[in-house]
């Protein structure tokens, strides 16, 4: 029998961003290390909508969790080719499935490294809202997101799918 309360989804966009790091608090009390990075921009498209990251509209808070989990904490405006500007706020949990996985994701972070993560070696997921203005575009706020991503030298790639 089909659980009438599992979840559906339905691809929304894909987000390309470009970062600038920031130097890390280390050392922390919680025993983990807090990092900053700047949204330098970047653009998105999907089936509704398409537009641009707007440069130094926010960032990424991420705390490096001593279980060598980084949790995400992100904040940033997107621009519609409308004009419409939305606002994205996310939590992130990003874990690499081996143990050089993070320490790799940290050398291409930081510009460090020209490796390649494959998608199969990391959990890279999100939990998404939008605020967004009433009209064709309201969608965005009334919906929950789960984001899929991966890291690249300059930023992140992001695909949300809108949850039913």
């Amino acid at each position: 029998m089909q659980d009438p309360f599992a979840p559906t989804f339905e691809f929304a966009l894909e987000i390309r961003l470009k970062f600038r790091p920031l130097p890390k608090v280390k050392d922390m009390p919680s025993g983990g290390d807090r990092g900053m990075v700047v949204l330098e921009g970047g653009e998105f498209e999907g089936p509704l909508l398409s537009g641009i990251a707007l440069p130094g509209s926010g960032g990424d808070f991420c705390l490096f969790r001593p279980d060598g989990v980084l949790a995400g904490d992100a904040r940033y405006l997107l621009q519609e080719k409308d004009g419409s500007v939305f606002m994205l706020q996310t939590r992130a949990y990003i874990w690499g499935r081996g143990p050089e996985v993070m320490a790799k994701f940290e050398r291409i972070a930081h510009g460090l490294s020209k490796e390649q993560i494959l998608p199969e070696e990391v959990y890279f997921r999100t939990m998404t809202t939008f605020e967004a203005p009433l009209g064709k575009h309201d969608w965005l706020a009334r919906h929950a997101f789960i984001g899929v991503g991966r890291r690249t030298e300059t930023g992140n790639i992001i695909r949300y799918y809108k949850v039913l």
